[in-house]
């Protein structure tokens, strides 16, 4: 279990854990038994159980059903990013940017400037931590996605800005 509260993206060590006593049967399943190098999914409080689920690698996609995959995406505003925890729903969606032409990415009957849903109600998954010396690159999250979900999010364009809404 945590020794102290920590946040999304550490990588653990030694010193940021310790072993807590409880009963066989509350241990829970995926369980850890050495944390050191995994690195946390999204944040962690003081003395809450560590399981495969709670660090970066396959089992976040556990209880997720067959075909979900994990797609990272990046968030043009970082400080919404932060806003956001694993197991929040969200939606996605495109404005366009100043140097993109507004016919390459709009339905044609949109007015210009206007916001486009590109997906809608997916899972976060993690939230690793933002890199705070480029805020202009955005931040990244990883959602749960089903595989078109994730071509859609894949291809809705380099030239457009990504934003959220939580539910």
């Amino acid at each position: 279990a945590p020794a102290r509260d920590l946040p999304a993206g550490t990588t653990l060590t030694a010193s940021d854990v310790h072993r807590v006593a409880v009963p066989p049967s509350a241990v829970p399943s995926g369980a850890l038994r050495k944390a050191a190098g995994h690195t946390l999914a999204g944040p962690m409080r003081q003395g809450e159980p560590l399981t495969d689920a709670r660090v970066l690698g396959d089992a976040l996609l556990h209880g997720y059903g067959p075909g979900t995959v994990a797609t990272p995406v990046r968030i043009a505003d970082p400080d919404a990013v932060r806003l956001l925890h694993p197991g929040d729903h969200i939606d996605v969606l495109t404005a366009p940017t100043p140097e993109t032409p507004t016919s390459t990415q709009q339905p044609p009957d949109a007015p210009a400037g206007t916001a486009k849903l590109v997906v809608s109600d997916v899972p976060v998954i993690a939230t690793p931590p933002a890199d705070d010396d480029n805020p202009q690159e955005g931040a990244l999250i990883v959602l749960a996605t089903t595989r078109p979900q994730a071509l859609t999010l894949t291809t809705a364009g380099p030239n457009l800005s990504l934003t959220i809404t939580t539910r």
